[in-house]
């Protein structure tokens, strides 16, 4: 799997048993806590491979910093990135830095999946149930933060879910075998959904939203991330009579954003039992019929 079409990593077949997972991913700093950083690029770059079915096996630094940047927050970010890489089963073994005016950070990875168990964005079918694995809004929610209209507490919990691994919510979702993943990233939820659904020939219904506490006030407050105009030129939606904070809400980029999952609707209520009983979040957004696009209700 490569570009024809792109998925969420690149996999190379080694035999009947094994494949490799390869993907990179890296951005300048969404907080101002070095440690933080580290530890939400990290947790992005980690969750493509979740979100192919794999699992990490190795991660590579890719780092740069201003000269004058104090060491001490060079290790923060290491250090927290190296924790997180650990979390999900793999090794932090080595990088590449370079000086650069504005930091960034993130990680290559490579991971392992079975090649009979390797989960595409593009096999989607209608009669599909539509599941998310995290609530939305930490894009808004940044955005409010650094404008004084989010509280610390729903801040500090939109990074906690910007830290969450995707690892525990595939593990449960494997034994289901989904029809088709994806996560929620950049291109907010709408967008993904739109490329599930041209990939995978078929339109999808979204006629839920799950959101963090506090997005709603600040996308009623008008306040929108830059990714917001061009989410919504790269994934048009059929939308009559929809909200404005709703569709905000489903143009805001995501960083580490759950699993957006299509499944048999008959798995359905298995896969939210499994889910409760291992305490983690997962809510049914939608359906996936036949026809083109995405709609929104």
């Amino acid at each position: 799997m490569g570009l024809a079409p792109a998925d969420d990593a690149a996999v190379y077949k080694l035999d009947d048993e094994r494949a490799l997972v390869f993907t990179v991913d890296f951005f300048p700093p969404l907080v101002d806590d070095p440690a933080t950083f580290g530890r939400i690029a990290a947790t992005n770059a980690l969750n493509d491979v979740f979100a192919m079915g794999g699992t990490p096996l190795l991660a590579l630094s890719i780092a740069a910093f201003p000269e004058e940047l104090p060491t001490a927050v060079l290790g923060a970010v290491f250090a927290a990135a190296d924790e997180q890489v650990r979390a999900a089963g793999a090794l932090l073994a080595g990088g590449h830095t370079i000086r650069d005016a504005e930091p960034k950070y993130g990680l290559a990875v490579i991971g392992t999946v079975h090649p009979q168990g390797l989960w595409r964005k593009s096999s989607a079918e209608p009669g599909d149930a539509l599941f998310l694995t995290k609530p939305l809004g930490t894009g808004l929610l940044l955005a409010g933060y650094a404008r004084r209209l989010v509280s610390d507490d729903a801040f500090a919990a939109a990074v906690a879910w910007m830290t969450t691994l995707n690892g525990a919510a595939a593990d449960v979702l494997r034994p289901f075998s989904p029809n088709a993943v994806t996560d929620v990233t950049g291109f907010g939820l709408f967008g993904h959904a739109r490329e599930m659904a041209e990939r995978s020939g078929v339109r999808i219904r979204i006629d839920a939203l799950p959101a963090l506490e506090g997005v709603a006030d600040v996308a009623r407050a008008g306040i929108r991330t830059g990714g917001d105009p061009r989410n919504r030129e790269f994934a048009p939606v059929e939308a009559d009579g929809v909200p404005e904070e709703q569709l905000a809400l489903g143009y805001d980029a995501q960083t580490a954003g759950g699993l957006l999952i299509s499944l048999p609707a008959d798995k359905a209520l298995s896969l939210e039992a499994e889910f409760r009983a291992r305490d983690l979040f997962v809510a049914r957004v939608g359906a996936v019929e036949a026809g083109a696009g995405v709609v929104v209700s």
